[in-house]
Order: structure tokens, then C-alpha cells, then sequence
């Protein structure tokens, strides 16, 4: 593929490029020049593509799932520099960060391939309990009667479509999905490579039209059995009031802290909070958004997060030394800005950063950051690393769970104690002890709690199990 060449892109419809009458600019953050363009099709074309979905049903055997999931792998390990390249021209994400995104959905690819080839039903013995029977049950799972309808965000273009249409083609479901209109090219690009693999078009479908037109369409039609969407609390909870009595998996973000207790080693808590807080332009879910320091190393861990943070190149994004490419945009940019400058005024202190360039921002460390700052109370979708002190562990514990997300953490500590205590009382979905509150394999059940969301659209077990219904047969089993 040539950068310089691309025409205006179609959504896919049945396997069809499909065009409406407006065309959708697609602009490289770093420096404006526009590396493509969509045209958005009408809510016809939608309910047209929903039509389509709700009428086929695949009769690709595991095998075959297997082989088409096994190919796309293998095309995509072919081509890693290209679909990073797309990834980062529309992003703006840095070369760094958009290999390890395409790797990753290389990993969901392979995973998924090989768990759709075990048998996931159940077997189960009747003679237990009060009235037993010389019986046994069995269970199987099968895909949803209705359509999947999937809504995806910017920041992560290719791997957040992978997380929901991957486990859709495992458990043979239809699956119609709406990209990010400011990055939807990796999600056509990435349904290209399925169709080459084998996929019949119909099991997946891209529309790219007008963002809440689609997602009203979605909540509402009788072809829609589950949405799933990852994005804002607002949207989501409004997504949550729209589709009534369809299933829903919702992944609305994250205040991930990283909590370095009084035992820890600082330079290693140093460069994971820098790691955290940075990785993807700052820009995920689970990026570190509060590192919470107890008081007694905050001095010593601010100095090695500073030379740490040094080590940090921001700038073009398809530079190879760069680190931290642009976020999705400068408005986006100026709103960290403003954020930060908030904090300021409230009594923060800029230890390191704080720079922008158009949608560039650099890595900006603030110390003197109270837990009720806008700044931490607020998802700050960006390279910043707020420095928040506390006593003990009952004052850390309080800080970390005063928000109302709950969606993962990390945290820097050896002692079984304090390990234990955060275990039992965060009150979040995941816990990993020496390392940044986004570690997970892609078979690792993900997701939060409150307002982080609802069901687990990660890792591939859980998401297949999302994907399905369970039958169970009981038939006599043994002598009466």
C-alpha cells in the first residue's frame, strides 16, 4: 500500500465498497497533511448492512474459523510495517507504539484460532443433589441470533476493532461495526485482510457515516441482539438508555493508579510509572492517570521519574527514535494544556514538560497534586503523570477507590501484606503487582467496575463466552 495514493474509501457493505454523498477527510495529526478520506454513507446504507447481517447465518465449521483467523494472522505478520505505518499516519501515534498495537492483533488473531478449535461445552453428572437421576447434561455454545453490533474508539484504530470482531468470527456471529470517524481507515484495512483470509463478507461489515445517527440505529433495531462500545462514560450510559433489552458490553475508561509504597525499589517504580503514564501518547484506558507515592520516597521518586521522563523523545511519530507521537488531535491537545494549567492554578507544580506543539504534548510530570484536582478526578487522556502523596496504606487505599471508575491498577510493593490488603479492598478489576495497570495477556478476563463499565469485552475466552447462548441437553445416562 502507498500512502501517497489512497482514494476515497468505502464503507464495506456484504464485501462492497459502499459511498455516500460526503466525504470525511482523514488528517495526520502531526502535521495536518491528509493521509485519506471516507465517504459516509447514509442511514439507509446502515440499516441496509444490518439487513444483511441479520439474514446470513455462517455454517463455517471450527476448522474452517480456525484457518480464517490462521491466515489473517499470517498476512498481518507480513505486512506488521505497513498497518503500522497506516496506524500512525492517522493516529499520530508513534511507530513505537502502533508495531506493538499490530502485534497485539496478531496475538488476538492466533488466540483466538486456537481456542475456537477446543470444545467449550460442559459435561455434567445427574445423580447428585436431593433427587438424583441416572442422567447427565450437556452443554453447547452457539452464536447469538442476532446481529453484534460493535462502536470502537480512536486510540487504539486496529486493535480495539480486533478485541470485538475477532471473538465474533470464533463463535460464527455477524458482527456490523462503527469505527472512530477520526481513525476508521485501520478498521477497513483490517476487514480487507479478514475477506482475503476467507471471511465471507457478511459476518463483518464497516459503516462510516454520521456518529450518532449510527448509534442510535444500533441501540434501536430489531436486527441487534448485543452492542458492544468502548468510549466515554456519557456515551455509554446513553447507549445504556437507548437499547433496551439488548445485551451490552460497555468499556467507558479508566483513573488507573499506581500506587509505590514505602518499600519500594524507586528507580524501578520510576520507569514504570514513566512507561504507564506515556505508552500510546498517554492516550488508554489503562494508562497510569494517578501515581500515588507514599510521602516518605515522594522526593527521591520524583527525581528518578524526572530523569526517567528525560529519556523520552516526543516528536514525529514516524521518527525511529521517537517515543510519544501526537494525541488524536490538537483540541484534544489543548485540552490536556488546559488541564494541566487548572492543576497549576490550584497548586501544582510543573516538575517537567508541559509543552505542546499542535496536537504534540509532551511528557509533563506534576507534583504537589491533590486527589481532588479535576486534573485526577478526571480521565486525562494524555502524557501526563500527576504525583500524588500519601501517609499509609488505609490513606491509599482511600485515594485510589475516591473515584468513580474502577478499572485496573498497578502496584509497587514486595510486602505479602500490603499486597493482600489491596487484593481484597480496591475496588477495581484487576490488580498487577510490579507492573503498570494495563499488563494483561490477550486471553486475560478484562474489564471494570462502576462507572469503567459493564461484562468483559477482553481477553478472547471471555469475550467468546459474551458472544454466545448456552443450550444444555439432558438425556438418560447409565442403568435405572
Amino acid at each position: 500500500m502507498n500512502a501517497g495514493l489512497w482514494s476515497v474509501e468505502g464503507s464495506r457493505i456484504d464485501g462492497k465498497r459502499v459511498f455516500g454523498p460526503r466525504i470525511l477527510n482523514i488528517s495526520n495529526p502531526f502535521n495536518g497533511e491528509t493521509v485519506g478520506a471516507v465517504s459516509m454513507i447514509s442511514t439507509d446504507d446502515v440499516s441496509r448492512a444490518l439487513r444483511i447481517a441479520w439474514t446470513y447465518r455462517s455454517t463455517l465449521t471450527r476448522a474452517e474459523r480456525g484457518e480464517v483467523l490462521f491466515r489473517a494472522a499470517s498476512e498481518l505478520s507480513n505486512n506488521l510495517e505497513e498497518a503500522s505505518l497506516l496506524i500512525s499516519l492517522e493516529s499520530g501515534l508513534s511507530k513505537r507504539d502502533t508495531r506493538h498495537e499490530v502485534s497485539r492483533v496478531i496475538d488476538v488473531l492466533t488466540m483466538a484460532a486456537s481456542e475456537v478449535l477446543q470444545d467449550d461445552g460442559t459435561c455434567q453428572a445427574g445423580d447428585v443433589g436431593r433427587s438424583p437421576k441416572r442422567r447427565r447434561t450437556i452443554t453447547q455454545r452457539e452464536p447469538l441470533l442476532g446481529v453484534i453490533a460493535a462502536i470502537t474508539p480512536f486510540n487504539h484504530p486496529m486493535n480495539q476493532v480486533a478485541h470485538k470482531v475477532i471473538p465474533a468470527i470464533a463463535t460464527n456471529n455477524r458482527i456490523v461495526l462503527k469505527p472512530s470517524e477520526k481513525a476508521p481507515l485501520s478498521a477497513l484495512y483490517f476487514a480487507d485482510l479478514l475477506y482475503r483470509a476467507g471471511l465471507p463478507p457478511a459476518m463483518f461489515q464497516v459503516v462510516v457515516g454520521n456518529p450518532r445517527a449510527i448509534v442510535a440505529q444500533f441501540a434501536d433495531s430489531q436486527f441487534v441482539s448485543l452492542l458492544t462500545f468502548t468510549g466515554s462514560v456519557g456515551v455509554g450510559k446513553q447507549i445504556a438508555g437507548l437499547a433496551i433489552y439488548k445485551r451490552l458490553i460497555l468499556e467507558l475508561g479508566g483513573n488507573d493508579p499506581l500506587i509505590v509504597m514505602d518499600d519500594a525499589d524507586v528507580d524501578r517504580a520510576a520507569a514504570l510509572a514513566a512507561h504507564g503514564a506515556y505508552a500510546n501518547s498517554g492516550q488508554r484506558c489503562t494508562a497510569v492517570k494517578r501515581i500515588m507515592v507514599h510521602r516518605s520516597l515522594a522526593s527521591r521518586f520524583t527525581d528518578a521519574l524526572a530523569a526517567n521522563t528525560r529519556r523520552w523523545v516526543c516528536g514525529n511519530p514516524l521518527a525511529d527514535d521517537t517515543d510519544v507521537g501526537t494525541v488524536i488531535d490538537t483540541a484534544a491537545a489543548e485540552r490536556i494544556e488546559l488541564a494541566v494549567n487548572d492543576a497549576v492554578g490550584r497548586g501544582a507544580r510543573v516538575v517537567l514538560g508541559h509543552r505542546r506543539e499542535g496536537a504534540l504534548y509532551s511528557p509533563t510530570i506534576l507534583a504537589n497534586v491533590c486527589s481532588t484536582m479535576p486534573l485526577v478526578t478526571e480521565e486525562t487522556f494524555g502524557p501526563v503523570a500527576p504525583v500524588i502523596t500519601f501517609n499509609c496504606i488505609e490513606e491509599a487505599i482511600a485515594i485510589a477507590n475516591g473515584t468513580p471508575f474502577g478499572l485496573s491498577s498497578g502496584i509497587c510493593s514486595n510486602r505479602l501484606d500490603y499486597i493482600d490488603r489491596f487484593m481484597h479492598e480496591l475496588q477495581v478489576g484487576s490488580i498487577n503487582v510490579w507492573d503498570v495497570p494495563g499488563y494483561r495477556t490477550e486471553r486475560t478476563p478484562f474489564g471494570g467496575i462502576k462507572d469503567s463499565g459493564l461484562g468483559h469485552k477482553e481477553g478472547v475466552l471471555e469475550a467468546m463466552k459474551a458472544y454466545t447462548n448456552i443450550k444444555t441437553l439432558s438425556l438418560p445416562w447409565g442403568v435405572s
